[in-house]
């Protein structure tokens, strides 16, 4: 019975019918997410708003990317402050066939003293630290009126531990590819960057559940760190992590088709 119910959960959090799972040996469409937006800030700490990060780091990554691999599909799930919902985020990548997709936000702690950048993607939460940024990246969820109600969200509670955990269930169909981008990211962040790496993470993320390609989710720094903080906010650090991640795209998208 357990594992009848267990089966019958994981199906519900595999991609649907209308987005099957592709073979990824090139890339040539990637979508990249500003997390938060509109009626959602975020987190937020010294007056500044994870929302606003999130997009102008955003938009420098995808100019980058633009001016540099004029053939590469760039496109966003916002440009601008507004509200998307976590359910249509994927969906935006999955219609577009997208071949990666990137989802940039801040971390944030009750304590000032966390900071560092960690990138994650979808998997099994190894410790009850991962876990916690998994269930504050997801409590997004609450700005949704109808997110009790909204069939993608699989009856998701964002205050049940259970609904959290049932991502173990999940086999990410790139695994190793999600892995490669991820350990990119942290690799190539830390070089033009003030903001250390605290290496790669697995965590279970509702933006990241239902994509058909290679997905992983940034946290840039720590919102809540004073000199994190300061760097996020300003212009060379938006611009210095931008590049990194750019770096880090364009080191991935070599691989990928070198292989091919």
């Amino acid at each position: 019975m357990i594992r009848l119910i267990a089966g019958a959960i994981l199906l519900s959090f595999m991609p649907s019918a209308k987005s099957p799972l592709r073979k990824i040996d090139q890339v040539q469409t990637i979508v990249l997410d500003a997390g938060h937006g509109g009626a959602d800030p975020g987190s937020i700490s010294g007056g500044l708003n994870e929302k606003d990060i999130t997009l102008a780091i955003t938009l420098k990554v995808g100019k980058y990317l633009k001016d540099s691999i004029p053939d590469l599909r760039v496109m966003y799930t916002r440009m601008s402050d507004k509200s998307v919902k976590l359910s249509d985020r994927p969906v935006i990548a999955n219609r577009n066939e997208a071949d990666l997709f990137i989802s940039i936000h801040c971390n944030a702690n009750d304590s000032p003293k966390p900071e560092g950048s960690e990138t994650y993607f979808m998997g099994v939460h190894k410790n009850d630290g991962n876990l916690q940024v998994a269930k504050r990246e997801n409590s997004a969820i609450v700005y949704e009126q109808d997110y009790r109600d909204n069939a993608k969200y699989g009856g998701f509670d964002p205050n049940s531990p259970e609904s959290h955990i049932i991502f173990a269930l999940v086999q990410n169909a790139f695994l190793n590819q999600a892995l490669r981008i991820s350990s990119y990211v942290e690799e190539e962040t830390s070089k033009v960057s003030e903001i250390r790496s605290r290496g790669v993470k697995q965590a279970g993320f509702l933006v990241l559940w239902k994509t058909s390609m290679p997905a992983i989710l940034i946290e840039t720094g720590f919102i809540t760190n004073p000199e994190n903080r300061k760097y996020l906010q300003s212009e060379e650090g938006q611009d210095a992590i931008a590049k990194g991640i750019f770096r880090a795209i364009k080191h991935y998208k070599l691989h990928i088709e070198r292989k091919k």
